[in-house]
């Protein structure tokens, strides 16, 4: 299937998606954030997703004037837009069945960050940052942000990153624990094409309960994860990829697991 605003392949078990719109630092309209969406709902054969963007940026942010509505202005306009485009798509990323890589070049800003630090794994290059600017123009930050930043990096840096509007370099939110990695940019794609790669030859029923434990575990109780784990393991212990990793573990052999 073809999009107006990403490029989609995949190859070797990895789907690709490109935010494709460089002229304007892959900044995200509503549609765009749907077409993302689009694949996240249904990623066919893939056994994990890796994300980035083309030319110079990995997202800029928000672009609500390109699908601006002249009836609806303001406020209400940026309300809709997030409720009806942009914040189901951050909620997919939880529901994703497979792995999500983000590679992120270049800036990673608003919503642009939001999807970068969604991932499982955010690999940065060294040019790239991650920025917070709403309180530059009088905005709240969104894309689940405030929940999101505070839970990786605690109050006072999630406060820094909002509150002040401040660039976070990649090697400074390497150290931080707000992404995985940083990587020089010249290695950042081979990078997460090969972090893609070990992830789509994994346990791909296992590796999705336990991104989606993960997520469900930050607002839940002890007692309901541990439940959660049973139910979950319940699920992974019943898929063909556990019989095939009982057996090569008995057999003395590495695993090969074909992702069902």
């Amino acid at each position: 299937m073809s999009y107006e605003h990403i490029l989609v392949e995949t190859a070797d078990d990895v789907t690709t998606i490109t935010l494709n719109r460089p002229d304007r630092l892959n900044a995200c309209p509503p549609d765009m954030a749907m077409e993302i969406r689009d694949v996240l709902v249904s990623p066919g054969d893939a056994r994990a997703i890796l994300i980035t963007g083309s030319g110079r940026a990995f997202c800029s942010g928000a672009d609500l004037a390109a699908n601006a509505s002249s009836s609806v202005t303001g406020g209400r306009r940026a309300y809709d837009s997030l409720s009806r485009s942009y914040n189901p798509l951050m909620a997919e990323f939880t529901r994703c069945p497979v792995p999500i890589i983000t590679a992120v070049n270049g800036p990673a800003a608003g919503i642009g960050c939001s999807i970068a630090l969604a991932s499982d794994f955010a690999i940065a290059g060294t040019s790239a940052y991650f920025l917070q600017a709403f309180v530059n123009i009088g905005l709240v930050p969104d894309g689940g942000a405030s929940w999101m930043l505070p839970r990786l990096v605690g109050k006072a840096r999630a406060s820094e990153m909002m509150l002040l509007g401040e660039k976070i370099p990649a090697e400074k939110a390497a150290d931080w624990g707000l992404i995985y990695k940083c990587v020089a940019d010249d290695d950042l794609l081979a990078e997460a094409q090969a972090l893609a790669q070990r992830l789509a030859r994994g346990p791909t029923v296992a590796l999705g309960v336990m991104r989606q434990n993960i997520a469900k575990a930050l607002d839940m109780s002890y007692s309901d994860a541990l439940a959660n784990e049973a139910k979950g393991q319940w699920t992974a212990g019943d898929s063909a990829d556990a019989v095939e990793g009982a057996m090569a573990f008995l057999q003395k052999r590495k695993a090969e697991f074909q992702g069902k």
